[in-house]
This record gives C-alpha cells, structure tokens and sequence, in this order.
C-alpha cells in the first residue's frame, strides 16, 4: 500500500462516469433487436480508431472517430435504421451519467481532494456530458488528450494530470472502468482503481490492477 496520501482523484469518463451505451438506450426500441450489438461494435471501432491513429503518429479529434465508428457501426449491423443517426449522435453528446457518478466526485470534493476528468473526448464532447450531469462545479479541470494530439494510453496523455495540478504521479488516484486503461495509468505511475462494473475478466492479468470495485458508491474508499 502507498504510505504517501493523495492529493488527487482523477476520472477517466467514458464508461466510468458516462454510460457509453446511453445513447442506444434512449433508442432502443426503434433500433430493434441488434441495438445492444450495435452499441458495441460502436464503441469498440470508436477505441479501436484512437488506438491506431496514436500508433501511426496521426491525430483525428475524437467527435469525429464517433462519428466514423458509428458509420461502420451501421455498415456492420444494417438491422439498424440510418435514419436513427443525428439522433444518435445528439444522445452520445450528453451522454447519462451512471448513477453512482456525481455523488462519489461531490464526496471526494468535499473531502479536500482536487478532482478531474481526463478522457479521449474531444472538449465539445466533455463540456457538454459534464454540464448536462451538474458535477462541473465538483470538478477542478476537465483535461482532454485533444492538448497533446494523442490518445490514452500514451504517457504524454496522462502527465496532463501532474502538469496540471503540479504533482508527482504516486500522489493521484486514477479511477476507469477501462482496463488498458487502468494498465496505462499504472505504467505512467499513478494509484489506479479499475471499476468493473460488468465484471468482465482482466485483460491483463500479469499487471494486475491494486484495487478493483464494483461501481462508484464507495467513494470515501477511493482516495486511500
């Protein structure tokens, strides 16, 4: 355990404090039967887009790779209506917050920690998903990878957190619900908490994450 305290909890957003599949979910009787493998293969080719983008030294902004998974995503599962796409798009730039999401940054907050966000999304994206969840006033920087051109996990990326707030990576507690993500952030040296909240099994089983959890309810747990 890391006798040193931490200064900072930093959310990473999407699928941690966004349900990514919100937008499907307002939308899910008019997308039919496929809708929930429709999802998936947006977000997967979504993640799958920044991946390869950052290991070929190219930098599209992450509204736009939405947009392209989205088109493949439509290509891929054709059960699903065309039609449904600017609405589908409108859903994912407020995407619902989990219900567990506000209260544990509010807690945090109130605890004296500096708290933030650090996602892939683009800051159109992030400002509108924070303001529609009423966490910006518990929130003291909303980073986005769209100011260093590249995407998790790169160690650029996350040294965006410690330039911002001026603090060594051991003293900022990490939390995703994305496990190469967890990896990336335990790699840069930062106190990583992966939230499983499907309980899917670990991807990385050979560098296992310090803490796991369920969800966000336990807040006062997560800053210790």
């Amino acid at each position: 355990m890391n006798d040193i305290a931490p200064r900072a909890v930093v959310f990473d957003a999407y699928g941690t404090l966004f349900d990514v599949h919100a937008a499907i979910a307002r939308h899910r009787a008019a997308a039919g039967p496929d809708a929930e493998r429709f999802s998936e293969t947006w977000r997967l080719k979504q993640l799958e887009y920044s991946w390869t983008l950052t290991l070929a030294g190219r930098y599209v902004e992450f509204w736009t790779l939405t947009e392209r998974a989205l088109d493949y995503a439509f290509a891929r599962v054709p059960s699903v209506d065309r039609a449904l796409r600017p609405k589908l798009l409108d859903a994912y730039l407020r995407l619902d917050a989990y219900a567990d999401a506000r209260a544990a940054v509010a807690a945090l907050k109130a605890r004296g920690l500096s708290t933030a966000i650090l996602s892939n999304g683009s800051p159109r994206m992030l400002s509108a998903a924070v303001e529609a969840s009423g966490m910006a006033a518990d929130l003291d920087a909303v980073l986005s990878v769209d100011a260093v051109r590249m995407y998790k996990p790169r160690p650029e990326v996350y040294a965006l957190v410690t330039g911002r707030f001026g603090i060594k990576p051991d003293e900022v507690v990490f939390v995703s619900s994305n496990r190469w993500d967890v990896m990336g952030a335990a790699a840069f040296g930062f106190r990583p908490l992966w939230v499983n909240r499907t309980n899917v099994p670990d991807e990385y089983a050979d560098q296992p994450p310090p803490r796991v959890v369920r969800d966000l309810s336990s807040a006062q747990s997560l800053a210790t």
